[in-house]
């Protein structure tokens, strides 16, 4: 695999899911993600842990959890699942579910490395999504995902997993807005978000989670963090959605592990789901 052509955080998220996997939980499994990781994946992520300890829990409950809004929205009604951003993203394979086309979308450059990393793996369905090219600075991506089969009368979950905090905000209301406006009423879009202008807590831990320090060690990996809100409801209301859901990395660990801890990394980061026209469970 070309890995200059793929973000560096691809190959750090893909890595955390790996060693989710390979631990003792049961929170998120991805057969795949060791192999599509590799040598930089591994390393990236130890060298990440220095920064935010608590990285490896948040990634496997944020894939947990949108594997499981995915499954909700599919028994809901949803036959196509669109994931923007898809970088190193394998839900296509591992979420296969009769009837339900899902689409992957991503740079040109990043999509022909993945998907040559992928015919490399053993078992893995390489046609089991359908790849659309988009460059997002030039190409509507509503438009590539119709030219591919997409269907906008047609139930939908769309998915923008670590991608939202990369744009700025009129590009994250632009894309939230065309979700909303050239989808099927009861379609939905599942992401995360966090507040970046967190003030520093000086009764945290030190070194546990530092804002600051994990938006600089990012800017370097060339994934700079523009967005962040602490609560999504307004800008969601602004964009065309009625029903929103968010859950915190600290609800997620308590559903997931039994724990909570206050002073975990990311604390106040968040998952939100959200319809125009389907109520949300």
């Amino acid at each position: 695999m070309e890995t200059h052509e793929i973000s560096k955080t691809a190959f750090l998220v893909a890595a955390y899911r790996a060693r989710a996997t390979n631990s003792d939980t049961t929170i998120c499994y991805d057969p795949w993600a060791s192999r599509l990781a590799g040598d930089v994946g591994f390393q990236l992520s130890e060298w990440y842990d220095g920064v935010v300890p608590d990285c490896e829990l948040w990634i496997s409950l944020r894939t947990r959890h949108i594997d499981d809004c995915i499954r909700s929205a599919i028994e809901c009604g949803a036959r196509q699942v669109v994931v923007l951003g898809a970088g190193l993203d394998t839900r296509a394979a591992r979420l296969a579910h009769e009837g339900v086309r899902f689409f992957e979308v991503d740079r040109p450059a990043s999509q022909a490395a993945k998907r040559s990393g992928l015919k490399a793996l053993d078992g893995y369905p390489v046609d089991a999504a359908t790849f659309v090219e988009c460059d997002f600075n030039e190409h509507c991506f509503i438009e590539r995902l119709v030219d591919a089969g997409f269907d906008p009368a047609v139930p939908a979950c769309f998915v923008l997993e670590g991608v939202l905090y990369y744009l700025p905000e009129d590009r994250v209301r632009d894309t939230l807005g065309k979700i909303a406006a050239f989808s099927a009423h009861d379609s939905c879009v599942v992401f995360d978000l966090f507040n970046v202008d967190k003030p520093t807590d000086p009764n945290e831990e030190p070194d546990r989670f530092n804002v600051a320090g994990a938006k600089e060690e990012l800017d370097g990996l060339g994934e700079q963090i523009l967005f962040g809100v602490e609560d999504p409801t307004a800008l969601l209301a602004d964009c065309g959605y009625r029903y929103t859901r968010s859950t915190t990395f600290a609800s997620l660990a308590l559903m997931h592990t039994g724990e909570y801890d206050p002073a975990l990394g990311f604390h106040e980061q968040r998952v939100t789901v959200a319809s125009r026209g389907r109520r949300l469970h």
